[in-house]
């Protein structure tokens, strides 16, 4: 399935590029829609079954392929609003359609790949599609965008190759002829600990990029920003996720050796200071689609945290992912409601959103509470679990700083979201509003709903994939 997968996305990815018309394009959007669907039941079902040799879709990879097909579908009806409203040339549509279905298909790819070098493979080419998106308007800012993207993403790719190599190392000394991350964790007790502790740390730095996590974050806050609002919700959430599975196969490994513990804190280390930074630009950031990047950025600290601490903190850590990765393409696709009403990103330029688009002024407001973990948000679950895994561990000091930076973020964020919803606009001319239909706002309401849905009322299947995922860790 995984061959038929790769081969159609391809066909249709060059058939957008080539496809000029408005119903050629909304056709091949249904063919993908399909595939994708078709990929994520095949999976399921066919757990633990390799595929073409470097691929075994396993819980993790399940549960994260699950949610791309989810948020695939809205992407894609989203990219349709953006183009009716911001008209381009058919080549630069094409282009950007193009590029969508090449980073959504590298990015399912990534999920299922069970050889460390297919891993990065299928990395690196999420970059050059995300780059293609981001340049998509082709201006003076978006180039810098790319180029500053590119850049720190070849460096963290090569470093995750060095790291690759460092493991390669290891295994030759002992005769193991692959890099299959089954393999590895098989014959985990026999590698070199001075070899892993270099490889683990070069291959976690090296996905910080996608992961958005301290040090190399900064890759994705400009990313975020400068691409069109439905390829930012893809940014700001299944992408994170590769760069979590690109650390957490590698984890799965050390966490059967000696060096787990060590592991354990350069993790806790990269946590904190991810909740730390975030906190500090949410403070000072007044453009509304850097807020909601770095809003990202305190989440998969506080996802690392749930790792480094351990017990029920594994599960946590997953959950919270999964709720993740559907509220924040919510506030991205709401985002682009905003931009449309005022013309900015600039909180200070917003105000009364209420009065222009309700339907989407209660998205903001909803997507505010479920976002900052606030009862009946799900992400207020696995938060509290997350917590509770700290208070087990005995980082009971290292639990009271998390909770006093996140009271600020809290603050910051309650402040900017609540400016652009009640506050009076300055200087601003309402009789040039786009009324946007409620009809736009659905996919957000539904969403959003899903994030309250899965956190409070966890369906059976996700709980046991979860546990099945966690349970390679024991």
């Amino acid at each position: 399935m995984i061959a038929i997968y790769l081969a159609g996305s391809l066909i249709i990815g060059t058939a957008f590029y080539f496809g000029k018309k408005h119903s050629t394009r909304l056709l091949l959007s249904v063919l993908f829609s399909l595939l994708q669907v078709s990929l994520a039941v095949y999976e399921f079902i066919n757990r633990g079954v390799v595929q073409f040799t470097y691929f075994t879709p396993d819980a993790l990879a399940v549960i994260f392929l699950s949610v791309m097909t989810v948020i695939t579908i809205p992407v894609l009806y989203h990219s349709f609003v953006y183009f009716e409203k911001h008209p381009y040339k058919p080549r630069e549509m094409g282009m950007y359609f193009a590029a969508t279905i090449m980073l959504i298909m590298s990015i399912s790819a990534a999920y299922l790949a069970n050889h460390m070098g297919i891993t990065w493979v299928f990395v690196e080419i999420t970059t050059l599609s995300a780059s293609a998106l981001i340049y998509h308007r082709r201006n003076k800012l978006s180039l810098e965008g790319t180029w500053k993207y590119i850049f720190i993403c070849s460096i963290s790719i090569t470093l995750v190759f060095i790291g690759i190599l460092f493991v390669t190392v290891t295994v030759q000394q002992h005769g193991i002829g692959d890099l299959f991350y089954s393999t590895l964790l098989a014959n985990a007790g026999l590698l070199n600990p001075f070899w892993l502790k270099l490889a683990f740390l070069f291959i976690f730095t090296g996905f910080t990029a996608k992961a958005g996590l301290f040090p190399m974050y900064t890759a994705g806050i400009d990313a975020k920003d400068k691409a069109p609002y439905p390829s930012g919700a893809l940014l700001a959430s299944v992408l994170m996720n590769v760069g979590f599975t690109g650390i957490f196969r590698f984890y799965q490994i050390t966490s059967h050796t000696s060096i787990h513990e060590w592991t354990n804190k350069i993790i806790l280390i990269s946590a904190v200071l991810s909740v730390f930074v975030a906190t500090v630009y949410m403070l000072r950031v007044k453009n509304i689609k850097r807020m909601m990047a770095y809003s990202g950025v305190e989440h998969m600290g506080l996802v690392m945290l749930g790792i480094a601490a351990g017990g029920i903190g594994y599960y946590a850590a997953i959950l919270h992912l999964v709720l993740h990765s559907f509220a924040k393409p919510a506030l991205f696709f709401q985002f682009g409601q905003i931009y449309r009403t005022y013309g900015s990103k600039s909180v200070y330029d917003t105000g009364y959103y209420f009065k222009y688009n309700v339907a989407g002024a209660m998205v903001l407001l909803a997507a505010f509470f479920i976002v900052t973990a606030m009862p009946p948000s799900g992400m207020f679950v696995s938060e509290f679990l997350i917590f509770k895994s700290l208070f087990a561990s005995g980082y009971l000091w290292l639990l009271i700083i998390i909770m006093l930076l996140l009271t600020v973020i809290i603050w910051a964020f309650g402040k900017n979201v609540f400016k652009i919803l009640f506050a009076k606009p300055v200087d601003f001319d309402e009789s040039k509003v786009q009324p946007a239909h409620y009809t736009e706002s659905l996919s957000q309401y539904i969403l959003l709903a899903l994030v309250v849905y899965l956190g409070l009322f966890p369906p059976a299947a996700m709980v046991e994939l979860i546990k099945e995922a966690v349970n390679m860790l024991m």
